[in-house]
């Protein structure tokens, strides 16, 4: 069953065209469109090099992977605490003043990487993820919903998934970048730190390796500032306007947003975050235990698995010009629930490829879970786009348990947290999304 609504609620598209026929994006849009979606690339810069501090944090402040894990969980903190802020204030001010705000935050954390290093604080990092996810909070609620409604709501999916499909190549660079400049590729035995303390000498090369991280993270703070220029500079078209004129007899009652399908969708995007981020994670200390290589061996093969993830989101973004978003994204989930059972059982380069190919099913959860849940929410959108953000908490919770379970049994293990949150994409694909297309049509 399709989760379009149907061609009569859209008298602006004739109900003979196709979604396929439907241009992506008006003309008029386009310009603003594409600097929105610059912003998918951009997040995702930071969004990764998490993945490289959480291995270099282990080394340079000499932590347990649980302790290292807690990088995850401030970040995603930032998403969680200032999802709903950015949504009120993106009501009274418009998506624009909250995509600005996002990027002054942004740059503001990125640039507190500098002092954290002088002062070699772990907390002192910590804080300034913070502050950099909470900048992320914002854009991310801004753009998906602007991306969702800059077009026609007949191929919202497809539309989100083409822009969000340049988030997987922002991680690509991201990976890279943190591989080359982050990673010194020197990897001490216990013989040699036990050296080093003898001789007076571990405590700088400590700091030598915490200085790595400073240089990518200024050039980020510099590029978010110059992207905020130029949207400033930018006239945006008036989507806050078309969202208060729709659904006008609801007030500003919250009850359009317990529709089944978006509470579940919520859910469901709790648990795929939670899946991307853990696998992601953990999957350079996986193929350095099970496949024997070096940390920047194991960073090159992060690359490949985030090369997947991007051609799987724009496959994706045209697959769903023909398949209903539900049913790809239940196929996808079924394919990642066998892909990660091999990767826990087959310890060996097997399960270092299915852990790579299963970035490529991973691609369109997160826009297609997004478009689902806010499907026909109107003037509601932007609340519902701050709480389906909010979902993004997945990170924070469940990245920290697979390093319990790592510590406790071994890497593989700690996969099958990935495992149960496939699944249960899985079934709200098939049970979830459905009935809520139903009721919407009815």
């Amino acid at each position: 069953m399709s989760i379009s609504v149907p061609a009569s609620k859209q008298p602006s598209h004739p109900p003979e065209r196709a979604i396929g026929d439907l241009p992506l994006v008006p003309k008029d849009r386009l310009i603003p469109f594409v600097l929105v979606t610059a912003l998918f690339f951009m997040w995702a810069i930071p969004n990764n090099l998490n993945d490289i501090l959480i291995r270099q944090f282990q080394k340079s402040f000499a932590l347990s992977r649980f302790e290292a894990g807690f990088v995850q969980t401030a970040f995603y903190l930032g998403y969680f605490g200032l999802a709903v802020p950015a949504g009120m204030i993106m009501r009274r001010f418009g998506y624009k003043r909250g995509i600005l705000t996002g990027l002054c935050l942004l740059a503001a954390g990125a640039f507190l990487f500098w002092p954290a290093a002088n002062a070699g604080s772990y907390a002192f990092f910590l804080l300034a993820l913070f502050v950099i996810a909470s900048g992320l909070s914002f854009l991310e609620t801004a753009a998906n919903p602007i991306i969702v409604r800059m077009g026609s709501a007949e191929n919202a999916e497809q539309r989100l998934n083409f822009s969000q499909a340049f988030n997987p190549l922002g991680s690509i660079t991201a990976v890279l970048v943190g591989t080359v400049f982050i990673f010194s590729g020197v990897e001490l035995t216990a013989a040699q730190v036990e050296a080093q303390k003898q001789a007076g000498t571990y405590t700088a090369y400590l700091h030598s390796e915490i200085l790595r991280v400073t240089t990518p993270y200024l050039v980020l703070g510099a590029v978010a500032l110059v992207l905020a220029l130029m949207i400033a500079r930018t006239h945006f078209p008036s989507i806050d306007s078309e969202e208060g004129h729709e659904n006008e007899g609801q007030g500003d009652s919250l009850g359009v947003l317990f529709h089944r399908h978006f509470v579940l969708g919520v859910l469901a995007q709790f648990l795929y975050v939670g899946a991307q981020v853990g696998t992601w994670s953990y999957f350079i200390q996986y193929v350095q235990q099970y496949a024997g290589l070096p940390e920047r061996t194991a960073g090159y093969m992060l690359t490949g698995t985030l090369a997947a993830f991007a051609v799987g989101r724009f496959l994706s973004a045209w697959l769903l010009k023909f398949i209903k978003a539900d049913a790809l994204l239940a196929v996808f989930a079924a394919c990642n629930i066998v892909l990660v059972t091999v990767a826990i059982t087959e310890t060996n380069w097997a399960g270092v490829i299915c852990l790579l190919a299963s970035s490529f099913f991973m691609s369109m959860m997160f826009p297609t879970i997004f478009a689902l849940g806010l499907h026909g929410l109107g003037s509601r959108t932007k609340t519902g786009g701050s709480l389906m953000v909010m979902a993004i908490i997945g990170g924070a919770t469940l990245t920290p348990l697979m390093g319990k379970l790592s510590d406790a049994f071994n890497v593989s293990r700690a996969y099958s947290v990935p495992l149960v949150c496939f699944i249960g994409i899985a079934l709200y694909a098939k049970f979830g999304a459905r009935p809520a297309a139903a009721k919407l049509e009815g």
